[in-house]
């Protein structure tokens, strides 16, 4: 039976590593032709050969995709590989502070205003002369702190709201080209990001993130990557300028809900990919701890 996205061509960002490299397999398991970019050479090359040997057509770009040149490198790669472009996901992006306003790094707010908002304004700049082409559609990565905003990384969740406003302003703009755009929104993922011996967060930071959600635990990114396969399908072909939240409930918490979620019900389902740097997004990226 073909998958949901048989026969598309899909550019995945930040694909080296964690909900990317999930979304890759998702994709590709779903039928589509992959192109995963990302700036860790090493973990896109693992990647690249994952999926070769499982017989998914791949191609893959490393480079950083804040710089205008490699932004249009990789759409271009994507289009004379595969000779179309249908998807385009935007979920490069880093998460590297923990740490007040008046004392977070400046250092730290340039590059994850590089890497969250610039890289996804130069990735869509590029695509939609090809999305328009096929009617295709961005599904790009907010999060539910782009709503919500979070504490101790204010700058975070300030960039998703930019790549949340962005793609409501998108999607009403080229609707009438025939693209569609919207975001998935996580809330906490089973990455490097909110685990204290893996990213910036403390230990309290860590438990406070998984106590806000309404089941008590993490998501896995295979459940993330579940959503954007849907998004980015025929099947939403009425969904645009939509936020789909896969958070766990913490938009909707008040106080630390999950501490009330049983043992047995905390344990999140099984991964069936072959995945291999689930935990590892923020390697070789400097990170701050307060």
């Amino acid at each position: 039976m073909p998958g949901r996205l048989q026969d598309k061509v899909a550019i995945i960002t930040g694909a080296g590593a964690g909900i990317g490299e999930a979304i890759a397999h998702k994709f590709a398991r779903e039928g589509a032709s992959v192109l995963v970019a990302d700036d860790n050479a090493d973990h896109l090359r693992d990647v690249d050969d994952t999926l070769r040997r499982q017989g998914c057509r791949v191609a893959s770009y490393a480079g950083d995709l804040a710089d205008e040149r490699h932004a249009q490198a990789c759409v271009q790669a994507a289009v004379d590989k595969f000779g179309r472009l249908d998807i385009l996901v935007n979920n490069a992006g880093v998460f590297l502070a923990n740490a007040e306003t008046q004392e977070y790094p400046v250092e730290a707010f340039d590059r994850q205003l590089r890497a969250n908002v610039r890289s996804c304004f130069l990735m869509t700049r590029a695509a939609l002369p090809h999305l328009r082409k096929t009617r295709g559609n961005i599904v790009s990565a907010g999060s539910e702190s782009g709503e919500l905003g979070i504490a101790q990384n204010t700058p975070y969740g300030a960039t998703k709201g930019f790549v949340m406003a962005f793609m409501k302003g998108v999607a009403v703009e080229q609707a009438k080209h025939g693209v569609r755009a919207n975001c998935v929104c996580p809330g906490p993922v089973d990455t490097a990001w909110t685990h204290a011996d893996t990213g910036p967060m403390d230990e309290q930071m860590e438990q406070l993130v998984v106590a806000s959600t309404l089941l008590g635990r993490r998501a896995t990114v295979q459940e993330i990557a579940n959503a954007y396969a849907f998004i980015a399908s025929d099947e939403a072909s009425y969904i645009t300028g939509a936020m789909f939240f896969v958070d766990g409930g913490v938009t909707v918490a008040k106080g630390n809900v999950g501490l009330q979620v049983p043992e047995e019900l905390r344990r999140p389902p099984a991964i069936d990919f072959e995945l291999k740097h689930t935990r590892s997004g923020l390697a070789g990226k400097r990170t701050i701890e307060a």
